[in-house]
This record gives C-alpha cells, structure tokens and sequence, in this order.
C-alpha cells in the first residue's frame, strides 16, 4: 500500500472511530487549519486560496451550528458565538482582511480549548 492511501485510509479510520466530542475537537482542528490557511492567502494577495479556505471555516461552522441541540442552556451560547463568527466570516470574505481572519481563529482557539478541557473534566479520550 503506497504512503498516501495508509495515510488516508487512517485518517478515514480515525473519523469513523471518533467519539462525538472527539469530532466536535476534529472540526474545531479544521476550522483553525483552514482559517491560518485562508490568512497565508490574504498575506499572499491570492483571493482564490483565501476565498476557498474561508467558505471551508464557513461550512464548517455552519455544521457545528446546526448540530446544536438547543434544548441545553450552553447550546444557546454556543449558538451566539457561531452567529458572531458566521459574521465576520462573511465580512473577511467580502474584505479579504488578514486581521479579521486573525480575530476568528483567536475566538476558534478559545472554543477549541474550552472543548479541550470539558473532555478532560468529562474524561473523554482526545482531550490534551
């Protein structure tokens, strides 16, 4: 088997054996992968490499905020937050602006890390 499909055919494993927390902390992962990646783009003046990336953060997001299930007080925060980035996804598209890329992958880091250490508290696999 070359590299490249073990390297995918793990990949595929991981994501088919992950817990729901530990896929919530895999599209967070993403989400900040995709936004550093968007940001290069704006740096570099390249719109096509920063406009795919930042509707990558976007769909990403988008799943997040519609898998939320609002019957729990916290999902309505994180309904807020998703709203707020949703936002300024949309205006860092418009304006191609590294440092509004820079302040949503700051507020996904947060998340990300405040996800990190429930899964530790809860004693969850994948926590850090």
């Amino acid at each position: 088997m070359a590299l490249p499909a073990a390297y995918a055919q793990y990949k595929n494993s991981k994501v088919l054996t992950a817990s729901p927390a530990e896929l919530t902390l895999m599209l967070y992962e993403g989400a900040i992968k995709f936004c550093n990646i968007a940001i290069e783009g704006c740096k570099e003046k390249n719109i096509e490499k920063a406009h795919i990336h930042i509707v990558k953060v976007e769909k990403i997001i988008d799943y997040l905020r519609i898998t939320l299930d609002m019957k729990y007080p916290v999902a309505q925060e994180y309904e807020k937050i998703y709203s707020y980035l949703s936002s300024r996804l949309t205006q860092a598209s418009i304006k191609k602006d590294p440092e509004i890329l820079e302040e949503i992958n700051m507020h996904l880091r947060s998340v990300r890390d405040t996800w990190v250490e429930v899964m530790r508290i809860n004693g969850q696999k994948g926590a850090v």
